[in-house]
């Protein structure tokens, strides 16, 4: 017998039991951006090497250490995007997007690949949702973005989060918070782990996002770049604040907040949870206004986030959501049932009735069971005694009250469907004998 073949360490199946839940966070997702201005962008998988060692950094640990990137047959050197903003930026140069409308607001989904430990929140193939605004520099942009994450959160019914924001200062301001942070940590360096040991001479600021107890402990008494601010960049972040404050978005300033990619400018921000363990941050994002000009575009300013789906999937309450089950299940006793459970079913569904059915012999017993593991919210129970009598039984599950719905004519039983579903059910109750 031959050894069964198993998905690769870190990817994993998304089966049916949990994919419900997945098309409910990426269609309220969808619809709430698109409420929003936003367009969406499907960006490929693959981009050359060169676009994420320019934008991402050289030195930070996804350039060195995961990114998926070998030699096509050419030659040429790809890599498997391992985040989504700097191939939206990419297709933003390469087709002019600037030239047709100056301000362009993008959202994307899907896989990004990294070379990481495997562990709870933390896959090597992972989802993402994120959301791009080209050619505004104003603070009122940031606030919207940290108001519209709000918003989802709350249409998902997810609480217990925590929106952080910082910022991370321009190239004017970052220079001299740098080289205080490399005077701070080099006399703390032999406290320092081997990677930020490393980390403290190319890019000291990662060592603020070390996940290591006794690296968090320097980190938490080092100098705080909210201190070196410029005049212009303290402007922007007084101006998200007092925005969000007059908008009740809840903000809580982390100075200690740094991205892991080196493109952030000013505006940074996490929304966390303490239900994740160690990876705890369900959105990230913030302003990158040099980017675009980094990779060869005109100097626009722009702000985004990007939001892990497998982290929500973990954080979405058990009860309460609609996670897409069937709304109509038929429970046909006898060839002659079953024949117009079908007939009903092809009827309905073009209405937008989702409907299922059992289509072997089975007792009613059985099939209630099924309709059960299905989640039917309905159940319509059809029998000789009810094909006799021209009726049929419709059942709400959740409320266990039925009463009877005429078979005959077949437009009128259609007709009191439709009306008992989208009137959430029967007002009476019978039961069966």
């Amino acid at each position: 017998m031959r050894s069964i073949i198993k998905s690769i360490s870190g990817v994993k199946d998304i089966l049916p039991k949990d994919v419900k839940k997945w098309q409910l966070i990426e269609d309220k997702a969808r619809a709430l951006l698109e409420d929003y201005g936003f367009s969406e962008v499907r960006i490929p998988i693959i981009e050359k090497t060169d676009l994420f060692s320019r934008s991402i950094g050289e030195s930070t640990d996804i350039v060195e250490k995961q990114m998926y990137t070998f030699l096509d047959r050419d030659g040429s050197s790809i890599t498997l995007r391992p985040e989504g903003t700097a191939p939206v930026v990419r297709a933003y140069i390469e087709h002019s997007l600037y030239v047709k409308e100056p301000i362009q607001k993008l959202y994307y989904m899907g896989p990004m690949f990294r070379h990481e430990r495997p562990q709870r929140g933390r896959l090597r193939q992972f989802y993402q949702i994120g959301a791009e605004v080209f050619g505004i520099k104003n603070p009122s942009v940031d606030v919207e973005i940290l108001g519209l994450l709000i918003r989802y959160f709350e249409e998902l019914k997810i609480e217990g989060l925590s929106l952080q924001i910082n910022s991370l200062g321009c190239s004017r301001c970052r220079s001299p918070y740098v080289e205080e942070m490399k005077r701070y940590l080099k006399e703390r360096y032999k406290e320092l782990c081997e990677d930020c040991k490393r980390r403290w001479k190319k890019n000291p600021l990662r060592i603020l996002d070390c996940k290591k107890e006794r690296c968090q402990d320097i980190a938490s008494r080092a100098p705080i770049i909210l201190d070196f601010l410029c005049p212009e960049c303290h402007r922007h972040f007084e101006g998200v604040k007092e925005e969000g404050a007059s908008l009740n978005i809840p903000l809580e300033v982390n100075p200690r907040i740094v991205r892991g990619l080196d493109y952030y400018t000013k505006t940074a921000f996490e929304i966390v949870s303490q239900c994740l363990g160690a990876q705890n941050a369900v959105v990230a994002g913030g302003r990158f206004d040099d980017l675009v000009k980094a990779l060869g575009g005109p100097d626009t300013p722009a702000i985004g986030f990007a939001l892990g789906v497998e982290r929500v999937v973990e954080l979405l309450p058990g009860e309460g959501l609609d996670y897409g089950s069937p709304y109509l299940f038929i429970a046909p006793l006898g060839a002659e049932a079953r024949k117009l459970a079908t007939k009903i079913m092809s009827t309905v569904r073009p209405l937008k009735i989702k409907a299922e059915m059992e289509y072997e012999d089975k007792s009613l017993k059985a099939q209630m069971r099924r309709a059960h593991k299905l989640g039917a919210r309905y159940v319509l129970i059809i029998g000789d005694e009810e094909l006799k009598e021209g009726r049929g039984i419709f059942r709400d599950m959740s409320r266990k009250a039925q009463e009877d719905v005429p078979l005959d004519p077949f437009d009128r039983l259609i007709e009191e469907l439709r009306e008992r579903i989208n009137n959430q059910g029967c007002p009476g109750q019978k039961n069966r004998k």
